[in-house]
């Protein structure tokens, strides 16, 4: 592979593309590396390649006329070559788009820096923008070495061994296992007796479910992408049991239109749909909280119809669902039944449509859930009283509209949408 860095600072690389595995490829010739230096390509006298932004701003913008030769001279040597743009708008490195690009036999990388390139060369001759992440860094001389590294383990003949590229992070769709070397024993901390076993075909089981477990806890939109056998579905789906999420749906105390306190009626459409809901996203019970006696009577042979006469018979998936939802008439007596059936108090997550609360991210709310049981409050009519908010630990931040501030959708629709952002993450049964 022939990699073109075009920078303002070719010594940036002089360290780098010396030492370590990359510089060994570098001597052996399977990666040849050719640095540019852009001020080269200026015709100015001082060698100027940047100059101030039209329309003001803060920074400098690197002028079209140097890049555009320096891109010139280089696609003249070889016109197939893929001009590349490290660039904080680029789409973000991931091991597909390395393994892609890995296989191509000429790379043109531009480093921009200050406040970028001129966009005039950005958006017509440019064929690719690649990001390293979300962050700022002072230019692209050092993300252009992270692509490098990256493409560099997957070209033949760069790692000695094969199966050690295969088994890295990513390269499997998922993160590595934990690993050990001596001491077997270092201040009390032990290696797992399986890795001393000998044992290479229970050891490669091991470390199958260690990537698993690893990857679904920090980070499971890698599952959408990895191929997934089985057996380790079933291993997934016990993990995901030790996930512990409830839905609270509270009519009393809620608040009407004019804010006055007040307890609303259940509906018929709220218990299948939140039933049907938790059922799918694996969410362990749905309590309704309603003091009121009769409200709750009515409820209780809406589920008792579902769970044991035609209803049961007529649709038994309906059932499934329906046999979640429980009824009380306080929410300290539905906090007690998940602290009876946890063993522990449970993490309150409010909700609440007033933009006046510091919230927590779904992200935030998956690393407590894998640590403690979590229950949404959901609050009917308009919203929870002020005493249940309170009683929250953290808020979800309120579901906005997408071009203006209307915010008045159904519980039910609000449930679905909090649940997905929360639990949808997890859902690769599809794959199967």
């Amino acid at each position: 592979m022939q990699i073109d860095i075009i920078t303002i600072f070719p010594e940036y690389f002089e360290s780098p593309l010396k030492v370590g595995l990359l510089g060994k490829a570098l001597k052996r010739g399977i990666i040849k590396i050719t640095l540019y230096n852009l001020r080269d390509f200026s015709k100015d006298k001082h060698k100027v390649v940047d100059d101030e932004p039209f329309g003001g701003g803060e920074g400098m913008v690197f002028k079209p006329e140097p890049l555009y030769r320096a891109i010139s001279y280089i696609k003249n040597l070889d016109p197939s070559a893929l001009i590349i743009y490290l660039s904080p708008q680029g789409e973000v490195l991931n091991q597909k788009i390395a393994e892609r690009l890995s296989k191509k036999e000429h790379l043109i990388l531009i480093c921009g820096r200050y406040e970028g390139i001129d966009e005039r060369i950005r958006a017509n001759f440019v064929d690719e923008e690649i990001s390293i992440g979300d962050y700022v860094v002072f230019g692209g001389e050092v993300a252009s070495l992270v692509l490098i590294e990256t493409l560099a383990r997957l070209i033949p003949g760069v790692v000695g061994k094969k199966d050690s590229v295969e088994k890295e992070s990513f390269s499997t769709g998922l993160l590595k296992y934990p690993c050990y070397t001596r001491p077997r024993n270092f201040m009390g901390y032990e290696v797992p007796e399986i890795l001393l076993s000998g044992d290479h075909a229970e050891i490669e089981k091991y470390r199958r479910k260690q990537s698993l477990e690893i990857t679904l806890k920090r980070k499971p939109y890698l599952f959408r992408e990895a191929e997934l056998t089985e057996e380790d579905r079933k291993f997934l789906a016990e993990l995901l049991k030790f996930q512990r999420f409830y839905i609270f749906l509270v009519h009393y105390p809620v608040l009407n239109k004019k804010g006055e306190k007040i307890a609303s009626a259940i509906t018929n459409f709220d218990l299948h749909d939140l039933s049907r809901l938790a059922r799918t996203y694996g969410v362990k019970g749905v309590f309704i909280i309603q003091p009121l006696e009769d409200q709750r009577k009515l409820a209780e042979e809406l589920i008792e119809y579902w769970l044991s006469k035609k209803g049961a018979q007529y649709n038994p998936l309906r059932k499934e669902a329906i046999k979640l939802v429980k009824l009380f008439e306080t929410l300290d007596s539905a906090i007690s039944e998940v602290e009876s059936i946890e063993g522990e108090k449970p993490v309150l997550l409010g909700t609440d449509a007033t933009p006046k609360r510091k919230y927590i991210s779904c992200e935030e709310v998956r690393k407590i859930l894998w640590e403690k049981p979590v229950v949404l409050v959901l609050g009917t009519a308009w919203g929870l009283c002020e005493e249940v908010l309170d009683r929250c630990d953290y808020f979800l931040e309120p579901i906005w509209g997408r071009l203006d501030p209307y915010n008045h959708l159904s519980v039910r629709s609000a449930a679905s949408i909090f649940i997905d952002r929360i639990l949808g993450i997890y859902s690769f049964y599809k794959k199967f």
